[in-house]
């Protein structure tokens, strides 16, 4: 045996020994993607049925949700026609303070005459009391004084 073929079985040997070394890896990455895959297959068998009952939920919401449109819709009505209530009272209530200010102002003005003139009724009567007992008082004092002579 020369040199070469020598270094040929040592070069052999020790690809032989890479191949055993790297074997026992390579076996245990290949049962690692093995049990992957079986969770895998299991994972996608139990998603199914999950997916299905969430597409029902979400349908019943989205029905739901309808519901709840329509609903949202009558309110909306309901409140246009208070809106509309609530302008005809605010209408009217406006021309009822415009009919008090118009009734107090026609009233206000034939009262002030009135009081008015009461008041110069009482003065005038008054006056004429008063000037009725000067009166009175002057003639006394006139006869006293000539009685006093």
């Amino acid at each position: 045996m020369n040199a070469g073929e020598i270094a040929g079985l040592i070069a052999a040997g020790a690809f032989l020994m890479l191949v055993l070394v790297l074997a026992v890896p390579i076996l245990k990455l290949g049962r690692t993607v093995d049990a992957a895959t079986r969770a895998i297959n299991e994972v996608t068998d139990r998603t199914g049925p999950l997916l299905g009952n969430v597409n029902t939920t979400v349908e019943n919401v989205n029905t739901a949700l309808g519901q709840v449109q329509v609903s949202l819709d009558g309110v909306n009505l309901q409140l246009a026609k208070v809106d509309t209530m609530t302008e005809h009272a605010q209408n009217v209530t406006a021309n009822v303070a415009n009919l008090v200010t118009v009734v107090s102002a026609a009233a206000a003005n034939p009262l002030v005459k009135v009081a008015s003139f009461g008041y110069g009724l009482r003065k005038a009567a008054a006056a004429r009391r008063s000037a009725e007992e000067d009166r009175e008082v002057r003639t006394t004092i006139k006869q006293r004084r000539k009685a006093g002579r």
